[in-house]
């Protein structure tokens, strides 16, 4: 299981999904997962963050499914915060074979979230306040995630997305020897070319 972090607008939904065409895994998408329930939709209309113990419930759910079809994970998107890492650490931390941050300059973040054109992407202090909170929850999972000697690559998320999924790919192959590819194609197929998450 690989689990890849990213400020918003640095791609890795976009890369996320690529990946998970390249080497034949499950992407597992937080957003996705929930906004899929339909259960927590007053909860998003408020903009307001789903509990911890209802997204633990649901993604751990989510990855036993994938692993019982047999297929390996991208996790994009979570573990959020220190508590869902905490749980990840405590019940599958022999499942995650390596976590990747897709780092990308701010002032780009900002260009590509502006093109995106999404409602929470247009005001600034918004942007920067989500900012703040991924940086400061990062830095309070990548210990955890380190008392476990799980390997931890950033990568250079600048450049074309087939660039950026090509460094990917190398890394991990790095984290994971023996992870093949199923597709020449580094597009994904139907991956579009545009910046998500």
């Amino acid at each position: 299981m690989i689990i890849l972090f990213g400020l918003a607008g640095s791609g890795k939904g976009t890369q996320g999904k690529a990946l998970s065409e390249i080497f034949g895994w499950r992407w597992l998408s937080v957003g996705d997962v929930i906004r899929q329930t339909g259960e927590f939709k007053d909860i998003i209309d408020r903009g307001e963050l789903i509990p911890d113990e209802a997204v633990i419930k649901l993604m751990g759910k989510q990855i036993e499914k994938a692993e019982a079809e047999g297929f390996n994970v991208i996790l994009d998107g979570y573990p959020r915060d220190k508590e869902q890492a905490e749980w990840l650490m405590e019940h599958m931390p022999e499942k995650v074979d390596g976590a990747i941050i897709l780092e990308v300059p701010k002032d780009e973040l900002f260009e590509r979230l502006a093109l995106r054109g999404r409602d929470d992407d247009k005001e600034h202090e918004s942007i920067e306040r989500r900012f703040a909170i991924f940086e400061q929850n990062i830095y309070s999972i990548l210990p955890l995630l380190e008392a476990k000697n799980i390997p931890i690559e950033r990568v250079n998320g600048v450049g074309l997305v087939e660039e950026v999924t090509a460094r990917l790919v190398e890394v991990i192959k790095k984290i994971i020897p023996e992870a093949t590819e199923q597709t020449s194609d580094v597009n994904g197929g139907e991956i579009e070319h545009s910046y998500g998450e």
